[in-house]
């Protein structure tokens, strides 16, 4: 088959239209966005559905431990304030 005999729908050789973008008879690469985490509870791949940990049970563990206090911020206590209002 030479050039002039060829139809509007023969497909180019490598699957990209005349524009060179991929033609939608071919899957699209997905390319990740950045480098895969690793759970901060346990070290395992993170997941997306949990992300950033691996599953609902490291999940829950840090969220125990912000509610426990675990994760507070270290500092001076200070002393207690007087309340400013006034009572009537």
């Amino acid at each position: 088959m030479s050039d002039s005999t060829k139809s509007a729908n023969d497909k180019p050789a490598n699957d990209k239209s005349a524009n060179g973008k991929p033609t939608n008879d071919s899957p699209a690469e997905v390319v990740p966005l950045r480098r895969p985490r690793k759970c901060p509870i346990c070290g395992q791949p993170a997941q997306q559905k949990w992300c950033p940990f691996c599953s609902k049970r490291c999940a829950d563990i840090d969220l125990h431990r912000w509610l426990s206090g675990q994760y507070a911020i270290p500092g001076e206590e200070r002393p207690a304030q007087p309340d400013s209002r006034e009572d009537d």
